[in-house]
Order: structure tokens, then C-alpha cells, then sequence
């Protein structure tokens, strides 16, 4: 058959939401998606756990959004978390709910999501073809009429695209969806990675690649101004740092550098104490160790890596006694363990992304159906839209919200 309701293009998160909602509602629906199976991102999400949504109230939720939240409040209004909790429990998959409220499926793995709705949809009614590589949609006055597909005419009442950004290119991301919608006629925020490991001057950091900092603080400076402070962890890699604290500052971080703007991260490695009390220790620990040398001492305060960086910016020789600490050594070393300085001089690139920030205009977009406002007939959901958040399952939560919307108006103006 090449006549259909509703095309959906892309199977991840939004697509297949969209598929089995639009198929639910009475419309016969294609799914078609470039990769031999649905679901690959969404296999890798959480670090293969799956974050699928956050327990946060919705004000709270929307905050995590920065400018682009507002535009999700009528998609969330219709499909929360509540609702996309209650949903994949009725497919079979029992949920947990962690710290900072992220909710995982109980077996810890994210095939067991892909797997539930993948089957879900089949059930719906939904067709699925794999290895479709959409060459284009057919446009006719105004309005969208089909697609093409590996030298094939495809013909839909609607289309909705759900081809996901440009991060993760090997599980499909590859941005078609961008072309395919200024093909149309949408304007495109310029694409650009957002949850993205840093890059940093100081060469010093190869040899910490390994380290992870716990209950560190660090705060962003942009052009000398503290714009952003985070408090968790932190994870050192040869090229840089990443971490949760880096890559939920790194939207901000990746705007700055691309506007020409000097940006600074400073580290507070021991944020349980106030400098006041971190001197007392230091005080302490030089009278009772006074003759043990700086490189033994500082063990108690720093992981083995961190040392010999540590004493090297500060200027003491690791050999030297604990007692023969002058006042201004102590002085610079309370500074650095208060605020460890390294320069921020790049990102990695998209394809290492966990999310992709830009994409099509919400200005174009309907945020109460998901419906394109240039072309008739046409949806867009999930990552492809300019709509992107720090991590907790926010993101994943916009997919299905805005999948589950744009599923259920495509069918809604097909039959």
C-alpha cells in the first residue's frame, strides 16, 4: 500500500509515540525509519538506563527548558510524567524513581523501553519499514501530500517528523530532519551540541583522564562574571572535563564560546567547608604532620591524581615538611582548593552530544497540536525541534510529549 493517513518519519522516542498514538486514534499509519530497527538512541539513553522522565513539578520541569519552556506547556498539559509513567507501566515496563527525582526502568536497562514500545505500537496498528531513508516530502499547494523514499512516492493525508538532531549520528541522528523542514519552508536555528563534554587550555588535565571529583561546586565565568553555578560531579577526560556539573552548563558554555566570549570554570573541591574552616583544617593538619612531607599530607585532602597538580600551581615543593609551610604558601593552597581555575577553550563536536540544541523554529510550530504553521498537514516533534534541556529525563520527557501531541492531531486532521 502507498496511501496512507499518517506518515511518521523516525523511530525513536517522539516517532514512535507519534506512531502508535496516531494508529491508536483510528489512522492508518506508517513509521519509517533509516536504521534496520527502531529505538537505537533511545537504547543508549541514560547511559544505556534509559532516564525516560522527572518526578519535578511542572513550573519546575519547564524551568530546566531556559527560553524554550514556555512552548511546552500546552504538550505537557496533555502528556506529563505522570502520564508517560503511567503509559509505559501498561506496556510492561516497571519503574523506579531515583535521585533528583529521575525515573528509570526497574531493570536498569533502556532495551527493555525500546522493546515495550516498539511492540506497542505493532499493536496499535502501527506499519513499520526499516532502512527508509526519506529523500524528500511531496509539497502541493501549501500542504504536504506524501513522501519520497528510496526513489518511491509514498502518499499521507499527513507527515509528522521525528527524525531526532544531529548528536549520536550512528544510531540515525544525522540531521535529515533539518533538511527535510527547510525544504519546506522552516527556518532553522543553526544546530549546535548542548550536554557536551568540554575542552580545556591547561595541559595538565591528560594526566587526571579517569578522575571523577564528587560533591564538587563549580561556577562558570564568562568574560570574568560568574553566570552559572552546579553542584555534583565532575569527570576529567584527556581533552577536558565532563560530568553531570559540565554537561548541564554546557549549553550556556557552548553559546558563549561561539559568540567570541573567554569563559572560565572554577572548582570548589571542598565545598562543605567554608574558607574559614578549610584554613583551621590546613592548620591542623601541618601542627599534627609537621613532619610528613606536603605530598603525604595533601592525600587527606585530594585524590592521589590531584596532588602534584595541586602543589605545582601553588608553588611548594612536594617534599617539603608540613611545618615549613610558610603563611602565603597556606594562603595560595586554601585559594586553589577553593577555586581551582582551568580555561574553556572549545567543545566536542555534535557527534559526541548527548543532545543537540537548534533545530526548526517553535515560532513556526503550533504548540497545541505540533503542527507545522507554514505547511499544511505537517507535524514536527521531538529533538528536531529547537527545544532542549539539562539532563534528568527532561528531554526524553519532551519527546514523548511532543510525539504523543503530534501523533494524535495528525490522525485527528487525516480521518
Amino acid at each position: 500500500m502507498n496511501t496512507w493517513d499518517v506518515i511518521v518519519v523516525g523511530g525513536g522516542a517522539a516517532g514512535l509515540m507519534a506512531a502508535g498514538e496516531a494508529a491508536g486514534a483510528g489512522a492508518r499509519t506508517l513509521l519509517l525509519e533509516k536504521m534496520p530497527r527502531p529505538g537505537r538512541k533511545l537504547r543508549i539513553t541514560g547511559k544505556g538506563r534509559c532516564n525516560v522522565t522527572n518526578v519535578a513539578e511542572r513550573d519546575a520541569f519547564l524551568d530546566h527548558f531556559g527560553k524554550s519552556g514556555p512552548f511546552l506547556r500546552q504538550a505537557f498539559a496533555r502528556c506529563f510524567s505522570d502520564d508517560v509513567m503511567a503509559f509505559l507501566e501498561s506496556i510492561g515496563v516497571p519503574l523506579v524513581t531515583e535521585r533528583g527525582g529521575r525515573v528509570f526502568p526497574e531493570s536498569g536497562k533502556a532495551q527493555d523501553v525500546v522493546d515495550a514500545m516498539v511492540s506497542w505500537a505493532k499493536r496499535q496498528g502501527v506499519v513499520t519499514h526499516v532502512r527508509q531513508t526519506v529523500d524528500g516530502m511531496i509539497l502541493e499547494s501549501g500542504g504536504v501530500r506524501g513522501v519520497r523514499v528510496n526513489g518511491e512516492t509514498l502518499l499521507a493525508g499527513c507527515v509528522v517528523l521525528a527524525t531526532g538532531g544531529a548528536s549520536y549520528p550512528g544510531t540515525g541522528s544525522t540531521g535529515d530532519g533539518y533538511r527535510l523542514a527547510a525544504a519546506a519552508g522552516h527556518d532553522i536555528v543553526p544546530p549546535r551540541p548542548a550536554l557536551v563534554p568540554l575542552e580545556v587550555t591547561e595541559s595538565f588535565v591528560r594526566g587526571l583522564a579517569g578522575l571523577s571529583l564528587r560533591n564538587i561546586r563549580m561556577s562558570v565565568f564568562v568574560n570574568g562574571c560568574c553566570c552559572d553555578e552546579q553542584f555534583g560531579e565532575l569527570a576529567f577526560m584527556e581533552y577536558g572535563v565532563s560530568g553531570p556539573v559540565v554537561l548541564t552548563a554546557s549549553g550556556a558554555i557552548v553559546d558563549a564560546l561561539r559568540a567570541k566570549q573567554s569563559v572560565e570554570i572554577e572548582i570548589d573541591l571542598k565545598p562543605a567547608l567554608s574558607e574559614e574552616k578549610l584554613n583551621a583544617r590546613l592548620l591542623r593538619d601541618f601542627a599534627e604532620r609537621g613532619r610528613e612531607p606536603m605530598h603525604s599530607v595533601l592525600r587527606g585532602l585530594l585524590p592521589k591524581q590531584l596532588v602534584k597538580v595541586c602543589l605545582t600551581a601553588v608553588g611548594i615543593p612536594g617534599k617539603r615538611l608540613a611545618s615549613g609551610v610558610t603563611g602565603d604558601q597556606r594562603k595560595r593552597l586554601l585559594s586553589w582548593l577553593k577555586a581551582m581555575r582551568l580555561t574553556i577553550q572549545g567543545y566536542r563536536p555534535i557527534k559526541e552530544a548527548i543532545v543537540t540544541a537548534g533545530g526548526v523554529s517553535t515560532q513556526e510550530i503550533d504548540p497545541r497540536t505540533m503542527a507545522s504553521t507554514r505547511v499544511e498537514g505537517l507535524y514536527i516533534a521531538g529533538e528536531l525541534l529547537d527545544v532542549h534541556a539539562d539532563t534528568g529525563g527532561y528531554n526524553l520527557q519532551a519527546a514523548f510529549s511532543t510525539g504523543w501531541l503530534a501523533g494524535r492531531s495528525a490522525a485527528a486532521l487525516a480521518i
